[in-house]
Formats: structure tokens, sequence, C-alpha cells
């Protein structure tokens, strides 16, 4: 399993991005960058939550390698902003959906 050194130089490079550009981003100097992809420096709260937005990954996703789906990201940054009774309604549905697939599969 890769370090979160090793996970910021992978999304980096599949990005094609520069050091310089995500130290600019970061507002750090290029070392800086060299240093935490060297596994030489750590990073700050404030620096993985821009690595997150940079890379468009979750800071769970950069830091243990785990990848949380799409539209499980899409649901959980729209659910919030849904009134008490919507939110109750899709829960609702996501029960019924349940259930729906266990008798299913019965």
């Amino acid at each position: 399993m890769s370090e979160l050194n090793e996970r910021i130089r992978e999304y980096r490079t599949r990005m094609h991005l520069s050091q310089d550009y995500v130290a600019s981003y970061l507002g750090i100097n290029r070392a800086a960058v060299t240093q935490i992809e060297s596994g030489n420096r750590k990073v700050s709260a404030d620096e993985l939550a821009s690595l997150s937005t940079l890379f468009n990954v979750s800071a769970d996703t950069l830091l243990h390698g785990t990848r949380v789906n799409g539209p499980a990201v899409l649901f959980a940054r729209n659910f919030e902003r849904l009134t008490e009774q919507d939110q109750a309604e899709i829960i609702n549905l996501m029960q019924f959906k349940e259930r729906m697939r266990e008798q299913a599969g019965k």
C-alpha cells in the first residue's frame, strides 16, 4: 500500500501538473513539494484540504488510498442541501429499494 507522499506524486503526475504548479497552488515553494513527495516533509491539514480540492479526491483517498465512488460523493454533497422532508423521502426510497432487492433475491 502506498503512502501519502506517493499518492500525492501519483495524482500530480496523473494530472500532468508540475511541482511548481502544485507549489504555487498551495502557497509554498517547489522544494517543499519535492520534500513532501519524497516523504521528508509532513503535509499540514490545510495543505491536505487544498490537495484534495486540486486533485478532486477526498482527503480520505489521499490519506488512506480508499476511493469513494463518484455517485456517492455527488449524493453526499447534495443531500445536505435538501430540506428535511426531501431527505426523509430519499431515505425512505433507499430503504424501499433495498427491501425490493432483498425480496427479489429470495
